[in-house]
């Protein structure tokens, strides 16, 4: 090998190092696990709008997991979903919806990754779920929770629209 072959190769091999090493999205991530459990409504049913999301620290999403509705003109009733991350950009509502469900347990599984399916870094975390039913009611779960290799696990209360739910945090 001559010199300049030798360089460039030192150079490539720095180069790949380097990127391994200073971009985090390369690393495995945690996994998500949420039981959603619908609860089942007398009377006149429609099943729910349900909007999943996570928010980093300082109250910005960084992650849709879910978003189950029917007719896109309602999806505003889905209030804190909407505002922060709804109306800003049609085709990714678009892309990430699917139809709503019925009342029943769904078990979801997820990568802590944002959006452009980054890694999530460690930190603190807000998972939020909202479910909301025409002629119904309206309810907001909100779950803290840390992504720092350690597995969490939480059960989150019924309300209005939802039976007992369970959520964990699952290290790579």
């Amino acid at each position: 090998m001559n010199i300049k072959t030798v360089r460039l190769l030192l150079v490539f091999l720095t180069f790949i190092n380097f990127t391994v090493f200073a971009n985090p999205s390369n690393s495995t991530p945690a996994e998500l696990n949420i039981e959603l459990n619908l609860k089942q409504q007398l009377g006149e049913y429609h099943p729910p709008y349900v909007a999943s999301w996570i928010e980093n620290s300082q109250g910005k999403p960084v992650r849709t997991l879910l978003l189950w509705r029917e007719k896109a003109k309602w999806l505003k009733d889905i209030r804190r979903w909407w505002r922060k991350v709804g109306k800003k950009d049609a085709e990714f509502v678009d892309g990430i919806t699917s139809a709503t469900r019925a009342a029943g347990k769904y078990p979801l599984n997820f990568l802590a990754q944002d959006d452009r399916n980054t890694t999530l870094k460690k930190g603190q975390y807000t998972l939020f779920i909202e479910v909301v039913r025409e002629n119904g009611g309206r309810s907001i779960i909100r779950q803290p929770f840390t992504l720092n290799g350690e597995k969490e696990t939480f059960t989150l209360a019924a309300t209005h629209e939802t039976d007992e739910m369970s959520f964990s945090v699952s290290p790579p």
